[in-house]
């Protein structure tokens, strides 16, 4: 250093003034260089804070597991509670409150143990007390939960604190499913009969869970109605306290009400809003568009009990091949959606993902009424209606009614389809109702010719419901569909636990199905949620509902850390 001060001396002014410049510039591009090192060995990581605003239409009134109803109903529920068992994006199921699980070698038994560490939001421990609860309310036929059906003839047995074993009385493999079932807090609820249960407080303005998030505050508008719910991180949460802080819910009365609250930013994320102009609001505010996949099938279903010309195998598949799919998934969905062949969505069945041929209106019209002529059907001269002699003094005609609901969507592909069969030479009237009719006076009684309807499937693929024989009259076999082998194939496929092996079974009983064409399979729509482009790590995979696009909440986030990369590091 004396040596330098004798160099820096025998500087002069100018010189003295470079060498400090020349000092600065080092120490700046040393620095630089540092931080560049720095940041090249360093990784952005999740951290806790932030806020989400959302958007609902509607008002929750049961934020309970047993008796949520609506779609404001479930998505709170669904991030206040917790089950034993959660979704993930991939579709799998991994434990929750959960500690584990083992099934016995019959598939007959399931034993749960709970985490130590599992807490309600009031500080409660979760105990298989707790479950064994729930799972009764569930059963119990005079609170007429929409979760009883999952829940019938299964018998529970309390362990201990810790554990619980569910005993079916037989193998049932879409069962792990019904374990991601919300757990309520006995020591709340116990003294509520059923018929109290409805009208207690805990339902809409003070639940406790033990899910990602609780309820911190809570607003109503001038009716006493909650109209925002502002939710914060659990952080006794099992799977970890998620990262964004605070879960802001707006609800609104209509999707009108919510479109403009969105343009004027009061909300940042929805599902709610329409396929319509989804691409110009993501232009126009740079947000991020979320496909996600639906469990729904939606497709025409033949009433042959009822409309005597689907009795003849070649109608229905004359049927079949004028149906311009592709137009009804680009008119009727925006494109949101995807035009399928079979009883499941496209993608889930093995070797299912390759594609029909493109739509040739002219050469499939050509095609179907060749297949008419050769079965013995003409086109009346006058009329251009297909016609078939069934005796000698009666004659058949290719009419009939599509009977489906009055909502737009399916108005519209309702309109594409007569299009579509008027084409061919078919007489087509349509015939639509409000949704509660529809359920009740139409579909409940099988009074449709054909009737054009969705199908939820659940994220457990269990088809039995929906085409096994038992299910015609009273189930929701709308189709009346009636095989003794698919009824077999459908048996089997929910008693095996390997879910490859319940695929090909069901690949098998989709061979059946397009064999028979007791339906023409549509589409299967696709869920739009909007979010800003500041929240990282969503995803998701198949869905039960809209509500599940929370199932990987959790590790959401919006603010980030830097760590050295040798901490990340196992």
């Amino acid at each position: 250093m004396h040596y330098l001060g004798g160099i820096m001396k025998s500087f002069g002014l100018t010189e003295k003034a470079i060498f400090v410049v020349l000092c600065l510039i080092l120490v700046i591009s040393s620095l630089s260089l540092l931080w560049k090192v720095n940041f090249h060995f360093m990784t952005a990581v999740p951290a806790h804070g932030g806020s989400l605003s959302e958007g609902v239409v509607g008002s929750p009134r049961f934020i309970n597991p047993l008796l949520e109803l609506s779609d404001a109903d479930r998505d709170l529920t669904y991030l206040i509670y917790s089950g034993l068992m959660r979704a993930t994006a991939n579709g799998d199921l991994i434990p929750d409150l959960a500690e584990s699980y083992t099934v016995s070698p019959d598939d007959l038994t399931y034993d749960f143990k709970i985490k130590d560490d599992a807490y309600f939001h009031d500080g409660q421990k979760v105990t298989a007390a707790d479950v064994e609860y729930t799972v009764k309310m569930a059963q119990d036929a005079t609170l007429r939960s929409p979760k009883r059906n999952s829940w019938i003839g299964v018998e529970t047995q309390v362990i201990n604190d810790h554990e619980i074993v569910f005993k079916l009385s037989q193998p049932y493999s879409p069962f792990l499913e019904n374990t991601t079932l919300g757990i309520l807090p006995k020591h709340i609820w116990n003294n509520a009969t059923a018929d109290e249960f409805t009208f207690s407080t805990y339902n809409n303005i003070e639940p406790v869970g033990s899910g990602p998030y609780k309820i911190d505050k809570i607003r109503k508008n001038s009716l006493g109605i909650p109209v925002y719910y502002e939710l914060t991180a659990f952080n006794k949460y099992a799977l970890g306290e998620p990262f964004i802080t605070t879960l802001k819910f707006n609800f609104y009365s209509n999707e009108k009400a919510l479109l403009d609250a969105y343009q004027k930013g009061e909300v940042e994320s929805t599902n709610a809003l329409g396929t319509q102009n989804l691409d110009s609001l993501k232009n126009n505010k740079g947000d991020v568009l979320e496909k996600i996949s639906l469990p729904r099938v939606f497709g025409v279903f033949f009433n042959q009990n009822q409309a005597k010309v689907f009795l003849n195998k070649e109608v229905r598949t004359a049927l079949n091949m004028t149906v311009d799919k592709d137009r009804i998934v680009a008119e009727v969905l925006d494109g949101y959606g995807q035009k399928i062949d079979g009883p499941l969505p496209e993608g889930i069945l093995p070797d299912s993902e390759a594609q029909s041929a493109p739509y040739d209106k002219n050469q499939a019209i050509k095609d179907a009424q060749a297949l008419l002529t050769k079965a013995g059907w003409k086109q009346n001269d006058t009329t251009k209606i297909w016609e078939k002699k069934i005796s000698k003094t009666e004659t058949q005609k290719l009419s009939f009614s599509i009977s489906t609901s009055n909502t737009s969507d399916l108005k519209k592909a309702a309109d594409i389809l007569k299009e579509d069969w008027t084409a061919l030479g078919a007489q087509v009237d349509i015939q639509t109702y409000d949704p509660n009719d529809l359920n009740q006076s139409v579909i409940n009684q099988r009074k449709y010719d054909a009737l054009l309807f969705g199908e939820i499937i659940n994220r457990s693929l269990d088809l039995f419901a929906f085409w096994h024989s038992s299910q015609r009259n009273t189930g929701y076999n709308v189709a009346m569909y009636t095989n003794s082998k698919a009824d077999k194939l459908l048996e089997d496929a929910r008693q095996i636990s390997d879910k490859t092996e319940r695929l090909k079974k069901y690949a098998q009983f989709e061979t059946e199905i397009n064999n028979d064409v007791p339906a023409i399979f549509i589409y299967s729509p696709e869920f739009i949620y909007i979010l800003p482009s500041k929240v990282k790590g969503f995803e998701s995979g198949l869905i039960n509902n809209r509500a599940e696009r929370f199932e990987e909440v959790y590790k959401w986030y919006i603010e980030t850390d830097s760590v050295w990369n040798f901490l990340l590091r196992k």
